[in-house]
Formats: structure tokens, C-alpha cells, sequence
């Protein structure tokens, strides 16, 4: 066995445990705080945790259809999801609430089409996910992608202009690689998803091991002040 046929199932089994650890890190704080922000980070980081898996079984020779729906429709929700964690920091309960049902339906509905959609085996090169999906995939996975990829930056901007570290920085950066290969996944550069997915926890190592806090809202903040006066 070569270098690359040994790396590359042992780079994807290294990201699919650090994913889902990430992942399980931040929903466990999430039933701890009742942090939905947490909440929404920690099935992001899931749903990139099962991409990854289904990479590493491809890889491995085992192809099918529902595989195949699978990675689709998690290329489109990863993106979706991750966005949601961050639409707190925008601090308008009107747009959290609006965003978060229209992240939902069009997941809903990228879902549904997804899993009734054959894939073609074409979609598989050497063991890499490399092709297209059916042109109606793509456009429902681009209006959960488009929307979700500027949610991201816009957040990143905003909690950098309130607090400037190096730790937002590079956690929010490598959260928008992460969404960002899922965006350009579907919008026809299917090789982007498996270097964002490396490029995206490094810089989420670098910056955080830990899932980031969400600053509390003023009206929040005085009443927890208020509650311990």
C-alpha cells in the first residue's frame, strides 16, 4: 500500500473522530447552558462529522445510492446549520427566528428531494466523491448555501468589531471553510468539500478547542445582573 492510499482513510478516520468530538463537546454544553447557539454548532460539527464518515466508506470501495443521497444532502446542511449557531450574535430576535425557519424548510426540502433522487455513479472517481449531483439538487442546495455562507461572515464581522481576538478569528474562519467547501461542493467544485474540511479544523484547533461562547444580549446580560444583586 502507498503513502496516499494510506493517508488519505487515515486523514478522513482522524477528522470523522475529531468532528464528532467537537460535536458532542458542544451539545453537551448545549443541555448544560440551554445554549441554542450551542445547540446549532454541535449538529454542524456532527453533520460534517458524518460527511467525513461517508467519505471514508467510499473510499473504502462501499458505494450505493443512499451513500451518495446522503453526502448531497449533508454538503448543503452542514453549511445551513453552522450558520444557525452564529445568527445570535446578530442580536435581532426577529431575524433568528425568520432565518431559522427558512434554514429549515429549505433543508426540509433538500432533504426530501435528495433521498428521491438517484445519484449517479459517476459521482465516484477513485474512491473520491468528485462528480456533480442532478442539476435540481444544486439549485435547492444553493438557497440553503448561498444565504448560509453570508450569515457566517456577516456573524464573524459583527463579533469581531465587538471583541477583536485571535481566537474568534480563527474560529469563525475555520467555520466558514467548513461551510464554504460545503457551498462550493454544490456549486460544481466537489473537490473543495474534502480540503475545507481539513483547512477548516486546523484553524478551529488554532483558535478554540472548545465550541465559542455567545455574548449574552444587553437585556439578557442586565437581567442575569439583576438576578444575582
Amino acid at each position: 500500500m502507498d503513502a496516499v492510499s494510506f493517508g488519505v482513510p487515515l486523514s478522513l478516520a482522524a477528522l470523522t473522530a475529531i468532528l464528532a468530538g467537537l460535536s458532542a463537546r458542544g451539545l453537551l454544553r448545549s443541555f448544560r447552558t440551554r445554549s441554542r447557539a450551542q445547540l446549532m454548532w454541535g449538529v454542524g460539527l456532527g453533520l460534517a462529522s458524518l460527511a467525513t464518515a461517508v467519505e471514508l466508506v467510499v473510499y473504502a470501495g462501499f458505494v450505493n445510492g443512499p451513500l451518495l443521497q446522503t453526502y448531497v444532502f449533508l454538503s448543503a446542511a452542514i453549511v445551513g446549520f453552522l450558520s444557525l449557531g452564529s445568527t445570535r450574535v446578530l442580536r435581532s430576535t426577529r431575524f433568528e427566528h425568520g432565518y431559522t425557519a427558512y434554514i429549515l424548510a429549505t433543508c426540509g426540502v433538500a432533504a426530501v428531494l435528495g433521498f428521491t433522487t438517484p445519484m449517479p455513479s459517476s459521482m465516484v472517481s477513485a474512491g473520491v466523491i468528485s462528480g456533480n449531483p442532478p442539476t435540481l439538487l444544486i439549485i435547492v442546495s444553493c438557497l440553503v448555501t448561498i444565504p448560509a455562507t453570508f450569515v457566517l461572515l456577516g456573524a464573524v464581522v459583527v463579533a469581531l468589531r465587538r471583541n477583536w481576538n485571535w481566537h474568534t478569528l480563527m474560529m469563525g474562519i475555520g467555520a466558514c471553510v467548513l461551510a464554504g467547501g460545503g457551498a462550493l461542493y454544490i456549486a460544481s467544485f466537489p473537490v473543495a468539500l474534502y480540503y475545507s474540511e481539513f483547512i477548516g479544523i486546523v484553524l478551529i484547533f488554532f483558535g478554540l478547542v472548545s465550541l465559542p461562547q455567545v455574548v449574552a444580549s444587553p437585556s439578557v446580560a442586565r437581567h442575569r445582573l439583576q438576578g444575582t444583586a
